[in-house]
């Protein structure tokens, strides 16, 4: 059996889960989410907990067994505590700066970038060179923070550009010349 899917999925107080034929809604003090599952894979409320059950031992269903329970403990942990990705600017130049709910991003191209967020997502800017990505929905966090970092890749030469504050870069050695 899968060692992650195998797992139940304990429920904090404060959050409600329902669930209908082959979807399940989460609700919480963040939001509200709802995701159809695999029509193999089964989730039953049994003691307080969620539990997924798969079909058959097929590597098939193996895999969508680990993934399904991934998927649906996230849903339980973002409607609770909610997710949160931070970012850095690195460059001589580069800043972010806050426009409405959306950020203006000024990386070295001859114009200002503004990115707006989808409904459930939140920028905050710490510093002109720190911000975060804030939601309740992993995926869409991710997804979001991924379209930043994707506005300037970092340089593996200087350094420069947008990540993840986590991320290290991988420098290259410049030519050299004599």
């Amino acid at each position: 059996m899968s060692r992650v899917g195998k797992l139940p999925i304990p429920i904090p107080s404060g959050v409600t889960v329902s669930i209908d034929q082959k979807t399940i809604t989460v609700k919480g003090a963040k939001g509200t989410l709802v995701r159809i599952i695999h029509p193999d894979m089964d989730i039953k409320l049994e003691n307080g907990a969620l539990q997924v059950y798969r079909a058959s031992d097929s590597q098939k269903h193996r895999a969508l067994h680990g993934m399904t329970r991934a998927v649906v403990a996230n849903m339980v942990t973002g409607v609770n505590q909610g997710y949160r990705k931070t970012m850095e600017i690195v460059g001589v130049g580069y800043k972010v700066e806050a426009r409405g709910k959306g950020i203006q991003f000024a990386l070295g191209y001859s114009h200002p970038i503004l990115l707006q967020p989808p409904p459930g997502i939140t920028f905050e800017i710490e510093k002109p060179t720190l911000f975060h990505v804030s939601g309740f929905d992993r995926e869409l966090v991710g997804q979001m923070a991924a379209i930043a970092r994707f506005l300037r890749p970092p340089d593996p030469y200087k350094g420069k550009g947008v990540k993840y504050i986590d991320e290290i870069i991988r420098r290259k050695a410049g030519k050299t010349s004599k």
